[in-house]
């Protein structure tokens, strides 16, 4: 890795009263992900099931974030135990993944880190103007993780909940402005970085 279309991602959640147990539970199911984590997850398809323990189970997705594009690719479950799990990713994300759980008191950290490389000929093409925009994008569909992921926890123990966050519908005038402003704040800070 090192060319303009691959990113290196860390993000660090702490869920407050939870247990590793619980959070592990609620990410350790791909399938699930479009009820609880609309906002990035539109589908999830199950291509083949792996063995007994999971492991080689392979999901094809369909996910979207703040700006207008959607990607299509395949998870791959490579491996799951008490403390974390990770996946790799074939197609418009090509990469590896990581969850990690540390029990923390009452709270559990939660820390992805997610090392990938953007395969789509728009992305692929485009990154040296649009990687602070992908970027500022994956930020955002970890930042909506979180607040499903907190909601989810809190229905599964019986509490009411609103529905989770989910994604902006744009219009193709919304889209366009976004993209303009992308490319805008790309060239700006290329710009500066010379």
């Amino acid at each position: 890795m090192g060319g303009a279309n691959d990113y290196v991602f860390q993000t660090r959640w702490v869920v407050p009263g939870s247990t590793v147990g619980e959070v592990r539970e609620v990410l350790g199911d791909p399938r699930e992900l479009p009820r609880w984590w609309p906002a990035v997850y539109r589908e999830v398809v199950l291509a083949e099931p792996g063995d007994d323990n999971g492991i080689g189970a392979a999901f094809d997705l369909h996910t979207n974030g703040w700006l207008p594009y959607a990607l299509r690719w395949r998870l791959t479950v490579a491996s799951h135990g008490e403390d974390g799990s990770s996946f790799t990713g074939r197609g418009d994300l090509t990469g590896r993944g990581e969850w990690h759980y540390e029990q923390r008191g009452l709270d559990v950290l939660v820390v992805f880190d997610w090392v990938v490389r953007a395969d789509r000929p728009l992305l692929k093409h485009g990154s040296l103007l649009f990687k602070p925009a992908l970027a500022a994008n994956h930020n955002w569909a970890m930042r909506m993780g979180e607040r499903s992921l907190l909601l989810e926890l809190d229905r599964r123990r019986g509490r009411p909940v609103p529905a989770p966050p989910t994604a902006p519908r744009w219009r193709s005038i919304g889209a366009g402005v976004a993209l303009v402003l992308g490319i805008a704040v790309a060239l700006s800070r290329s710009r500066r970085q010379h």
